[in-house]
Parts: structure tokens; sequence; C-alpha cells
């Protein structure tokens, strides 16, 4: 069997949906079913004027690539992408992208919402809100929720 290799990337400026699909997919039969997930920013009712994302350098990728590992592994998948933005992102911008590509669409959708949940948990990001008034909100806090769903890939 072929080593699959993601592509993990953690950059500050945008990506394009497309240009990743295509870059996964080119001259590839094998594949019957890919699914994609966009995180975007979100406004929080025109309270949020951008959401500043931080990263540990290197650590970052390496738990990213650890995460898109197993998840190849564990669901038998031919391809995978994870690319986290860093910096100020303003709300309708995209933070984060993972692709799943599989034989089956089962497959492919367990093994993005894997890496998604894992994203949230295990790898080095802070977030912190700036308001649309100037003022800079606290870092935000892990939520229950994310553990949970996690969780239930153990």
């Amino acid at each position: 069997m072929t080593e699959i290799t993601p592509i993990i990337r953690v950059q500050a400026h945008d990506f394009d949906l497309q240009s990743e699909l295509d870059a996964l997919t080119a001259g590839r039969t094998d594949i019957g079913a890919i699914v994609s997930f966009v995180g975007l920013c979100r406004g929080e009712q025109g309270k949020l004027s951008a959401l500043e994302l931080e990263h540990y350098p290197g650590m970052a990728e390496t738990e990213m690539r650890r995460i898109a590992d197993l998840a190849i592994e564990r669901f038998s998948l031919l391809g995978a992408t994870a690319i986290h933005r860093y910096g100020k992102i303003e709300p309708g911008q995209n933070i984060v992208l993972v692709i799943a590509t599989a034989p089956h669409r089962q497959a492919a959708f367990d093994g993005a919402n894997f890496i998604m949940d894992f994203l949230k948990t295990s790898a080095p990001f802070w977030k912190k809100e700036h308001a649309v008034d100037g003022t800079a909100g606290d870092w935000i806090e892990a939520k229950g929720t994310d553990d949970t769903a996690r969780d239930k890939w153990a």
C-alpha cells in the first residue's frame, strides 16, 4: 500500500477551496468521495470586528499531521488536507479547511469529522475576540462540547 502524506499548513494568508481540492485529487481515479469543511469567522451579530488566532509554530503543524495521519489510518483515507490560518481574521473570512478523500462517502465524512474534532481540542491554537468598538476581549476558553465531540472517537 502506498504511504498517504497529508497536506498540512498553518498560514496567515487565505486559502482557496477549489485549488486545494484540485491539488488533492489531480490525476486520481481511486477517489469515490470528497468531504470538505470550511470554518469561517462569525460576526457574533455585528459585535465582532475580528478574531485573532495564534498558534505554537512547529508544534501546531506536528499535531495537525499526527491527527491527519491517525484519520488516514483509521478510516483508510486516500488523502487529507488540514489548513489553519492565524492572525487577525474578519467576520466572513476563512479560518480552517479540512478535506478527506476516500473510496466511499462514510469514510470521507468520518475522516473529516475526526480531523476537525481533534483540531479543535488538541492542536495548539488560541483565539481572542476583537469587538467593533475597538476593545480586545479575553482569550476564548475551550468548550466542553468540543471535548465531548472528540471523546466520541475513543
